[in-house]
């Protein structure tokens, strides 16, 4: 009688990254228990994870938030950044293109018909010391703001300051009258202003309005502001006018993100719908002054 054939023993596989197929790896994620090669490997608390593992426990971490409800940042203040890169840029194409600052410039006899210029006049500016002392003032408060409000709620607040302070450039323009336009003059209804002195003012505005919040001292800013009033005033050929619709704006700006949808618990962020609710709400006051003041000519 045949003596049975013995059977080998089965042979143990070897295991395998499942993203990479072609490497063998002898550590298993201590999460899912799969083998990760070195290129998916992760550090954990404990041991190793795999990338797929840190991936899915990303999604189930809250997201860090600013005491505004904005998100936490890396610290690199992106928008203030390219906020100075377009300055610089439009500021380069007015030095070798004739007539650029003209077309994108605000004056309210044209900001009915292009109503663009609201916001293209704060990226345009009248010579080197101008925009040198908006961008430097544009770094100092974009690198304190921009992280506290979050980049989306900072870029609106410098947006809704720049078209603020064209609002009240506005306001303020007066109407020739039928003798001045006879005889060919036009005033101040067809100076243009350039430059982004109203929105970095409006950024003024929501540095106080925000440090009150917080109950942080900003005498400093008090003396800044001050001081270019007075140079508003003194100094010919400057827009004192979006001066102050900048600083008005960006004021009201500040108290929607520091005062409404306030937090209900230590825990919780504030309410950024009602935020978004209330900066929209100031872009559309502004337009209806606009419109009204247009209507009242």
């Amino acid at each position: 009688m045949a003596e049975p054939t013995p059977t080998p023993p089965p042979q143990e596989q070897v295991p395998v990254c499942p993203r990479h197929p072609d490497r063998e790896s002898y550590v298993r994620c201590q999460r899912c228990g799969r083998p990760t090669c070195p290129e998916c490997q992760r550090p954990a608390a404990v041991g190793i994870q795999c990338v797929d593992c840190v991936r899915e426990g990303a999604k189930t971490v809250r997201q860090a938030r600013t005491v505004f409800g904005g998100s936490a940042t890396d610290g690199r203040p992106v928008v203030t950044m390219t906020l100075i890169g377009i300055c610089v840029a439009v500021f380069l194409l007015q030095q070798v293109m004739p007539g650029l600052t003209g077309r994108i410039a605000f004056a309210a006899n044209v900001g009915q018909s292009e109503p663009w210029r609201f916001i293209t006049s704060g990226f345009a500016h009248g010579g080197l010391l101008h925009i040198a002392f908006n961008m430097y003032a544009l770094w100092i408060m974009g690198q304190y703001l921009e992280p506290m409000l979050g980049r989306a709620r900072f870029a609106a607040v410098y947006l809704l300051s720049a078209l603020g302070g064209s609002v009240v450039y506005l306001m303020f323009a007066s109407y020739p009258s039928p003798a001045e336009l006879a005889v060919g003059q036009c005033g101040s209804w067809c100076q243009g202003a350039v430059g982004a002195s109203g929105a970095v003012f409006g950024l003024f505005g929501a540095f106080l309005v925000l440090q009150r919040r917080l109950g942080r001292s900003a005498a400093g800013m008090y003396v800044i502001i001050v001081l270019n009033a007075v140079i508003g005033f003194v100094v010919p050929n400057i827009a004192w006018q979006a001066h102050l619709g900048g600083l008005l704006t960006g004021a009201v700006c500040a108290l929607v993100v520091g005062y409404l949808g306030r937090a209900r618990g230590p825990l919780e962020p504030p309410d950024r719908r009602i935020h978004w609710a209330g900066l929209a709400g100031v872009g559309v006051l502004l337009v209806v002054l606009a419109v009204g003041r247009y209507a009242l000519v």
